[in-house]
Parts: structure tokens; sequence; C-alpha cells
């Protein structure tokens, strides 16, 4: 599932007033961080997640890792700080067509 310009941004400003979920140290994107996005994402379809320092390239692979290890969406990276969002089987969130 590829996001839309329209679905992107309403997804951002659901995202504007949380705070992030899942915390990713210096020790990158373990097998505790996978499992701790895994389930977030499992539950609240739309998170946000708060990376290391480092340059942005860094922290753009490191989302691309993310969505690809979670089969999630990437929605925006400001900062250290990226959001991103899977549908559950159940969805929460209804996006605009």
């Amino acid at each position: 599932m590829t996001l839309t310009g329209k679905q992107r941004n309403h997804l951002r400003g659901l995202a504007h007033h949380q705070n992030p979920v899942v915390i990713i140290g210096n020790a990158g994107l373990s097998d505790a961080v996978k499992n701790e996005i895994d389930l977030a994402l499992t539950t609240h379809e739309l998170i946000k997640i708060k990376l290391p320092g480092g340059d942005r390239e860094e922290r753009q692979m490191l989302v691309q890792q993310i969505c690809e290890v979670s089969r999630a969406e990437f929605v925006q990276l400001i900062g250290r700080t990226a959001v991103v969002y899977r549908a559950a089987n159940e969805p929460l969130i209804v996006l605009p067509r």
C-alpha cells in the first residue's frame, strides 16, 4: 500500500499531538526495538519514533529500515522524530481516498 499525498497529510495532522512511543538509542535497530515497533504499530497504527543523533542521511536510512522490517508506510521525518503508519486488520484510522 502506498499512501497518497492527501492520506499522508491527514496522518501528519493526527500525529501532530502524539508523543514518541518508541525511542531508539545508540544501539540502533535491535531485535527488542523491532518488537516494540511492531507491537506499537499493531496497537496504535500511527506512531512517532525518536531516532538517535547523526546526520540526516543516516536517519533517513534508519527510517527506511524500520519501514521495511515492520511493513509500515513512511509518513514524515522532522529532525530526530519519524512518523510511520501501518493499517491494522480492523483499522482504527479512516484514511481519505
